[in-house]
């Protein structure tokens, strides 16, 4: 079941590789800091996951002028999404959910993925959107069903100025 616009946010745990080590990064800690932006995408070193990541990266002034952490999600292990992140110039907080538990209680997850090119990879994230509050709550809500669809970040960045 998919989360919708008025749900709290499943709270949840994921390590973040950086270059000073693995770090825990927990929801419940940045909830009530700031306005969050939780963005999942398939996978690390593909051509959209690495545009969307890159041009959020290149944009992330007006996020922070939003008062909007951004948060990327994929199923990677943190050292691939390190490696992708310096590779790339990705900027923004990668975590992993490496054993898809966050993407399973945002109900986001394919079932299959891309099974017309053999890539039938269970679990994987879509690419998606969460806008949550200070208070939690989710005021945003997209989930794409194809992969190279991208989000909607102008109507994100409507919810942010409204919050």
């Amino acid at each position: 079941m998919s989360i919708k616009v008025g749900d709290p946010a499943p709270h949840f745990t994921l390590v973040s590789q950086t270059t000073n080590g693995p770090e825990l990064v927990a929801l419940s800690d940045l909830i009530g800091k700031s306005n969050i932006v939780l963005l999942f995408v398939p996978m690390a070193f593909t051509g959209g996951c690495t545009a969307e990541f890159c041009e959020i990266s290149k944009g992330i002034s007006e996020y922070d002028a939003l008062d909007a952490k951004v948060l990327g999600i994929s199923g990677d292990n943190p050292f691939a999404q390190e490696a992708w992140a310096q590779k790339e110039g990705i900027t923004i907080t990668l975590l992993s959910d490496y054993e898809h538990a966050v993407t399973e209680a945002y109900g986001v997850a394919y079932k299959q993925f891309l099974p017309e090119k053999n890539l039938i990879m269970g679990g994987v994230p879509k690419r998606s959107a969460f806008v949550i509050d200070r208070a939690g709550i989710i005021q945003y809500a997209e989930i794409q069903e194809h992969p190279k669809d991208m989000p909607d970040f102008e109507a994100i960045k409507a919810v942010l100025r409204g919050l």
